[in-house]
């Protein structure tokens, strides 16, 4: 067999390798520690006071395992929305989708996006994207970041990557995404920053609590 026939043998052997790979590797469906309607109502000096369920045209698009849209107040009352969207993996479960494709879509405009570090306290940080929209005569912060098992990522291709490696190794590839928005003005930009950074920190124990390992 002459180069060229042994070029065409080893392709042909590399494409039956991987689709015999494609067919036989499955990733497996991997569910919350615990379901987020038990999710605490009270963290620290911040309580619950709303929470949003989603219609189902919404939830089609979304395709979260299960999710998570609440409003906290603290004893300032200091505002803030949070929304975890869980995808466990598996055929049921949808892509993440980024903030930078649906906030237009619903009529937001980035004004800012810079990546960021949040202090946890104890010495330990995480990443994370903080980003101003506007809409109209509204503004507001959002705090976002991917949560893939103890990693917080800020793109979505360092999401991307993070699947399929854990999909390679452990034949799973379930993400979260994390969103914490603060309403207000450009001019209260600095305080909707403190006002993230501290529920931040007072809800992430307790959102990696309910998270995959």
């Amino acid at each position: 067999m002459r180069g060229g026939g042994y070029r065409y043998l080893i392709v042909g052997v590399l494409l039956c390798a991987a689709g015999a790979f494609v067919a036989l590797h499955a990733d497996l469906v991997v569910p919350l520690n615990r379901p987020f309607a038990e999710f605490p109502r009270e963290i620290g000096e911040w309580r619950m006071v709303g929470e949003e369920t989603f219609d189902q045209p919404t939830l089609d698009v979304l395709r979260p395992i299960d999710y998570l849209s609440r409003t906290y107040v603290d004893h300032d009352n200091s505002r803030v929305r949070l929304y975890v969207g869980y995808h466990g993996g598996g055929p049921a479960s949808g892509e993440i989708h980024s903030p930078k494709n649906c906030l237009p879509g619903s009529g937001w405009y980035q004004v800012s996006s810079v990546p960021t570090r949040i202090d946890l306290g104890g010495g330990k940080s995480i990443a994370a994207v903080r980003a101003v929209y506007q809409k109209g005569g509204l503004s507001e912060l959002f705090t976002y970041w991917y949560q893939v098992r103890d990693q917080a990522l800020t793109s979505e291709y360092l999401l991307k990557l993070a699947q399929v490696t854990s999909s390679l190794r452990w034949r799973r590839r379930d993400a979260a995404f994390v969103r914490i928005s603060v309403p207000g003005s450009r001019a209260d930009e600095a305080l909707a920053q403190t006002v993230a950074a501290d529920f931040t920190k007072s809800a992430y124990p307790a959102i990696r609590e309910f998270l995959p390992k």
